[in-house]
């Protein structure tokens, strides 16, 4: 068998050696046939008993997530169970069948290609990058009228022990995805996908060797094929000779005992070989989380990404969270962290993150109604939020952080609404920490351009990488076809990187970074450098983390990064980057 390369994006590390197992998309190629009219209401209940069989499972799979599922797969399913129930979905199909006396199958495709037609044209890369989910639901209503449903085969399947899975597909969907839990396999590949798509994110929480983007693996992979996944580099080698077999094995499971021996530095302290404190903290969806946050030793939770107690977080909730709900939610995650401090994001709902409830009417969801924008225009569901945040807060320490902050009177509206929130906790008897602090999110050019007018009225700032290196380079950073152009790099996000740091040692008010840049461990000496002293990421990558800031002198570092940031080359920036890497520990 011929051996060759295919490369994509790296999207989590580790390394994968096994056969391939692919995941076949459902016929998109359907019988094509049409119904006589004493058959087109059985046609109708067929699609329709179709429709309610995908629902049930999603169901199922909500229902069945287990605890340490990551918190982004609910939230994922939530979106398709709404696209599933979208009657430009749901129910065009049936108008089809009705008027065209089209065959199930055939009225679904020729529906879908209708909807995906139209995503095509549509500029904005956020609500182009649905159209994958509306195929991926698609798809499952197509395999129960196909009978061409795929399961993975069970741990333990297949006569080579050493062999696991590598599961090559066009995509995974989130529901597929789960799957994959107590089974054979050991790493993923898709055709399509970016550095922060669903399968991506999924990925890394299940710290699952994976690659993505790699336009026709699944056609040019055959079924059994040898396959090494360096999920580090984003290459797949297929069909590999022996002696690379053996070589990466030898890799893989060097990683696996690094990985061990860094499970001993969970007690140590985040101090770098010149005495500088670090702070590392963790992000957490769900207070569930806090447990692993805890396990790694953080010093605390630097985002709680609230937006997840909205999406479905108990089940399929056609109400949103009420204040008792998210207070006990929020409670939970104070009293888990044993007195470690809590940071709460405010709702961070729009783009491609929806309500059950909530209509985008903009054409362009990422620059339209979100995050704090979205809480302005609906005050009772913020100032309940902002209660149950405060209620928390007398269990242990709390602070509040507002996202995508990018105009002065928003800063003033939000603490006039937290005003207002503790007037009426204080009215009902409520305790609360009246000097809870309140912090900005730095993700929006502006507010990093303007800091001076945030400053002066916050307690902390808070950086999000993702948002600022998309918003900054105008790249959907989940959109494949321009994944590539999404560099943390760029000399413009490093730029405003430098100025909010420059602007928060000036006043003297606390920073923090969080976001892809901050879990990266290849990035840990810039941002240290650079003068951050306070990370935050997913628990798994914190040790790699650490490690890092265990092994960096500051004052040989901080000059390196320097001269790094007055280079506007990239291919210069990126050898400096490893320069700082190859700076020796002594």
């Amino acid at each position: 068998m011929a051996s060759f390369s295919l490369h994509g994006f790296p999207v989590s590390r580790g390394i994968a050696v096994g056969r391939a197992h692919l995941l076949k998309r459902a016929a998109l190629d359907v019988q094509h046939y049409l119904v006589g009219q004493t058959q087109v209401e059985a046609e109708v209940r067929r699609l329709q008993n179709a429709f309610a069989v995908v629902h049930q499972e999603l169901r199922t799979i909500w229902d069945e997530l287990p605890a340490d599922a990551p918190a982004e797969l609910g939230a994922f399913i939530d979106i398709h169970i709404l696209i599933l129930s979208d009657p430009m979905l749901a129910e065009a199909p049936l108008d089809i069948i009705r008027s065209r006396h089209y065959n199930a199958e055939w009225a679904l495709v020729t529906q879908i290609d209708q909807l995906t037609a139209q995503f095509d044209e549509i500029e904005d890369p956020y609500l182009r990058a649905r159209k994958a989910d509306i195929q991926q639901v698609a798809e499952r209503v197509l395999k129960v009228l196909t009978g061409t449903a795929q399961l993975l085969p069970a741990a333990g399947d297949g006569d080579d022990a050493q062999a696991q899975l590598i599961v090559v597909a066009h995509d995974i969907s989130p529901a597929d995805m789960l799957q994959f839990r107590n089974r054979a396999f050991a790493g993923i590949v898709t055709d399509v996908g970016g550095q922060n798509s669903h399968t991506a994110l999924v990925a890394r929480s299940l710290d699952i060797p994976a690659t993505v983007g790699l336009s026709n693996a699944s056609q040019l992979i055959k079924q059994d094929d040898w396959l090494i996944v360096d999920g580090a580099s984003g290459v797949v080698m297929v069909n590999p000779s022996q002696l690379m077999l053996d070589q990466y094995r030898e890799l893989q499971a060097k990683m696996q005992r690094e990985r061990k021996k860094l499970s001993k530095l969970k007690k140590t302290p985040a101090v770098t070989l010149d005495g500088t404190a670090i702070t590392l903290l963790a992000n957490i969806e769900l207070p569930e989380d806090c447990a692993a946050a805890m396990e790694v030793g953080a010093s605390g939770v630097g985002l709680f990404r609230s937006e997840y107690l909205f999406m479905g977080h108990s089940g399929y909730a056609s109400k949103l969270p009420s204040e008792e709900e998210q207070f006990d939610a929020y409670r939970r995650a104070v009293r888990a962290m044993k007195g470690r401090p809590v940071t709460i994001r405010t709702l961070d709902i729009g783009a491609d993150k929806r309500l059950d409830d909530f209509e985008q009417s903009t054409t362009n969801p990422a620059l339209g109604l979100r995050a704090i924008r979205y809480c302005m225009a609906e005050p009772q569901l913020f100032l309940t939020q902002l209660r149950a945040i405060l209620r928390a807060s007398a269990f242990g320490p709390v602070k509040l952080l507002i996202p995508m902050l990018s105009h002065c009177f928003e800063v003033t509206q939000t603490l006039a609404m937290i005003n207002q929130a503790k007037a009426q906790l204080i009215k009902s008897g409520q305790k609360f920490d009246a000097g809870i602090q309140i912090g900005a999110m730095i993700e929006v050019p502006a507010a990093a351009l303007t800091l001076p007018s945030f400053i002066r009225h916050m307690d902390f700032l808070s950086i999000g990488t993702n948002d600022l290196i998309q918003y900054t380079l105008a790249i959907d950073r989940s959109d494949h076809e321009v994944a590539h152009l999404y560099d943390p790099l760029h000399p413009a996000v490093l730029m405003l990187l430098a100025m909010t740091v420059a602007a928060a040692a000036k006043a003297g008010i606390p920073l923090a970074i969080c976001g892809g840049m901050a879990a990266d461990p290849k990035l840990t000496r810039l941002l240290l450098g650079m003068g951050f002293r306070e990370l935050s990421m997913p628990a798994p990558l914190l040790l790699s983390v650490k490690q890092e800031v265990l092994g960096c002198d500051l004052e040989r570092v901080t000059p390196l990064v320097r001269k790094l940031l007055r280079n506007d080359d990239p291919a210069a920036i990126k050898q400096l980057i490893g320069q700082l890497a190859a700076v020796p520990a002594i």
